[in-house]
């Protein structure tokens, strides 16, 4: 096992822009109330739910040519999670958009505030050099009932640029998919990954899945130009890496 001192080196990688996820996405009656973006939220907390089942959160309802799932999907397929934020004028958005005037409100507000906390807390944003850095920064895993992965998007200097919980429930090499991994490194221009998952269990050896979807991931990765770098298996009390060896990938 590699000693949480070493410190991460980070390659710098060409980026490949060009792909396009795409999932069906039911309309908000063909959901079971379980899974409805309120529900899973209060079940699950906001890490669980994707951006267009959060915006449908803000959002509330739709109209009456269309739910709330369906607009905050277009929405966010027109704009993207970066840009819909950056739109500060209600009215604009709402022609762009084609919707009402009180629903374009809250976004651009919803906006404002975000951008208002990043401002303020933009120098708290963490370099990540070692396991033990990941160890100290994702606290609040370590003591989640259920299995999560969560994916730490770093750049070129080691800061991170995103956070996000890729998966609650289970880590498994075929329920995992490597686009669910990779395409916020896309979105936000990072140059490496490090995955983190925390086992409820107390027991830090990795599994075999845990050990197989390390070695896929570094292989999808390398075809994108972007390191996986480390995937840190975590504890209430203890850390480790797993024990992947792929030419120097895991550079730690």
């Amino acid at each position: 096992m590699k000693l949480a001192t070493q410190m991460y080196s980070i390659s710098g990688g060409e980026l490949i822009l060009d792909g396009q996820f795409r999932k069906y996405i039911p309309k908000i009656h063909d959901i079971p109330d379980t899974d409805k973006p309120r529900e899973k939220l209060l079940e699950h907390g906001p890490e669980g739910l994707n951006s267009m089942e959060l915006l449908s959160v803000v959002l509330v309802t739709g109209t009456k040519r269309e739910d709330v799932l369906s607009m905050s999907r277009r929405i966010m397929k027109d704009y993207g999670d970066k840009s819909i934020m950056n739109v500060r004028n209600p009215a604009l958005l709402a022609h762009d958009l084609d919707i009402p005037l009180g629903k374009a409100t809250q976004i651009v507000a919803l906006g404002e505030l975000g951008r208002r906390f990043f401002r303020t807390n933009q120098a708290s944003t963490p370099t990540i050099r070692t396991a033990h850095d990941v160890y100290n920064y994702v606290k609040d895993i370590h003591d989640h009932p259920k299995e999560c992965l969560r994916g730490l998007y770093l750049n070129a200097h080691n800061r991170l640029v995103h956070d996000e919980y890729i998966s609650i429930g289970t880590v498994d090499a075929n329920m995992i998919h490597p686009r669910e991994v990779f395409k916020p490194a896309l979105e936000y221009a990072a140059t490496a990954v490090i995955l983190v998952h925390n086992h409820p269990s107390g027991v830090l050896e990795p599994s075999k899945a845990d050990t197989e979807i390390t070695k896929q991931l570094i292989s999808a990765g390398h075809l994108l130009g972007i390191d996986l770098i480390d995937h840190v298996i975590v504890t209430r009390d203890s850390f480790r890496s797993i024990p992947v060896q792929y030419d120097e990938t895991l550079c730690i």
